[in-house]
């Protein structure tokens, strides 16, 4: 019996994964290819992006995951998904997961040895997304931070959550993706390079992309099995869930959702976003926006303080018109609270 194969796309927020998914749906040519996402919010951002621009014919199954962390619900959540894709495998050539930028992809790379699934599926290959950008500038994972923290406190025996998020990231990949190549110059991609290599098991492929672009050819069909390497694909996580540490990768890390009914001043509305980015940890922020006397729905994202915007499609007849940007940080208690800028 063929097993369905499964890429997994995993990285940190506002790495690209969600741009990466589209392109690897707009050329699918005649693949037909399965969606999972497992968002992190209260909007169902991507997901929204993805069903609404590469899956909308019956060759695409979309399916949602509203938790955000598959890390300790994979059986409550991921499990079920696929059971109700795999009563459709006969229609299915392939299946794509996007993670959360929380999640670590190394307990749905487990899950697949799972007795209900194994007969069914293999990972073709996981796929980590890395924002160039942010390496470089260390807005993502600030390393000279986390050093100074070891070195400032004797008692510090556990990687900062970020950085175990993208050190389990890296460490399950079976290739590497360097987004937004062409923000960064040959030198400094070249130190992103190493740092990969350096944390990545070895052998690891690393290819630069721009806008999400890169031929399907390259992405699937990797036949990585990777549900059968588990053991060398090593996780800080779970090393802590072994000696009973309390699950904490994402524990603090919350989302608050602003709400307006329109917005004027797209610009103005960016310098608004770039001030809280100034006085709050935040990681992403991303959503809908509602410009006045304009037929077309607007897609809003931002990481550290690069933004961008364009006009996604028409707002739908029965579609409520409003501005929704979800906020992705820490310590945005009174953004939840005062849901306003």
């Amino acid at each position: 019996m063929n097993k369905i194969p499964i890429t997994i796309v995993t990285g940190f927020l506002g790495v690209g994964k969600t741009t990466l998914v589209h392109n690897m749906l707009k050329n699918a040519n005649g693949k037909r290819i399965a969606v999972l996402v497992n968002e992190f919010g209260e909007v169902d951002v991507d997901g929204q992006l993805i069903g609404s621009t590469g899956c909308e014919d019956d060759d695409c199954d979309l399916i949602q995951l509203p938790n955000g962390c598959i890390c300790c619900t994979v059986q409550e959540e991921f499990l079920p998904s696929m059971l109700q894709l795999l009563e459709r495998k006969d229609q299915i050539d392939h299946i794509v997961i996007e993670t959360s930028g929380l999640s670590m992809p190394k307990p749905l790379v487990k899950a697949v040895n799972w007795p209900d699934l194994k007969p069914h599926i293999t990972i073709d290959s996981v796929i980590t997304v890395v924002d160039a950008v942010g390496i470089a500038t260390g807005e993502i994972c600030d390393r000279e931070r986390v050093q100074a923290q070891r070195l400032a406190d004797d008692s510090l025996d556990h990687e900062t959550p970020i950085e175990e998020l993208f050190l389990d990231q890296l460490t399950c990949a079976d290739l590497v993706l360097v987004s937004k190549r062409d923000l960064v110059d040959d030198e400094k991609f070249e130190e992103i390079n190493q740092i990969i290599t350096s944390k990545a098991r070895p052998n690891t492929k690393i290819i630069p992309v721009v806008n999400g672009e890169l031929d399907n050819a390259l992405l699937l069909g990797v036949e990585a099995s990777a549900e059968n390497d588990v053991d060398n694909r090593h996780s800080i996580h779970e090393e802590h869930h072994k000696h009973g540490h309390h699950h904490h990768h994402n524990d603090d890390i919350q989302n608050a959702l602003l709400e307006y009914p329109e917005t004027e001043d797209i610009k103005a509305l960016v310098e608004d976003l770039k001030g809280l980015v100034q006085n709050h940890e935040i990681y992403r922020i991303k959503g809908f926006v509602n410009i006045p006397n304009k037929p077309m729905r607007m897609v809003l994202q931002g990481v550290g303080s690069r933004f961008d915007y364009y006009f996604e499609r028409p707002w739908e007849e029965n579609e409520t018109r409003k501005t929704k940007l979800v906020v992705i940080g820490k310590g945005i208690e009174e953004l939840k609270a005062e849901n306003s800028i």
